[in-house]
């Protein structure tokens, strides 16, 4: 089973246009803002449609589409939460096995959710733990 990092699941060191070998690195460019291709490849590797994954980090759509002509980068909110989703997609395919898998997952409704699909507790800190503390539940093989 290979294990996704996040920088890996935003593309790497060749997107993000930095090593982020070393301790604190992320953090920086979050606040300096991800390059809104990082974006792009995540809602690729979840199988997104730009309107999707505009919604899922809260940018209208018009702003991502004017963004992307002028390969512009992300706020440092809009950051955050793009690094948020990719940690759970990086646990979420370590956890399942597979990339195609954990899209898949994120996206079906889960009855350890009340019926929500993992995907839509992501915009929020508390949804976010909830969903990695299922995934945990699951690697462990602790009935959910």
């Amino acid at each position: 089973m290979a294990t996704l990092a996040v920088p890996e699941v935003l593309g790497g060191d060749v997107l993000l246009g930095k090593s982020l070998a070393r301790s604190g690195a992320l953090a920086e460019l979050v606040r300096e803002g991800l390059p809104v291709k990082a974006l792009l490849l995540l809602a690729e590797r979840l199988d997104l449609r730009q309107a999707e994954i505009a919604e899922k980090i809260g940018i209208p759509l018009r702003t991502l589409t004017r963004r992307m002509a002028l390969d512009a980068r992300l706020t440092a909110a809009e950051s955050d939460r793009t690094v948020r989703l990719a940690q759970v997609f990086a646990t979420a395919s370590e956890t399942l096995g597979d990339a195609e898998k954990a899209a898949s997952w994120l996206k079906t409704p889960n009855r350890a959710l009340r019926g929500v699909c993992p995907l839509d507790q992501l915009d929020t800190d508390p949804g976010v733990r909830e969903v990695e503390d299922l995934l945990g539940r699951i690697a462990y093989g602790v009935y959910s």
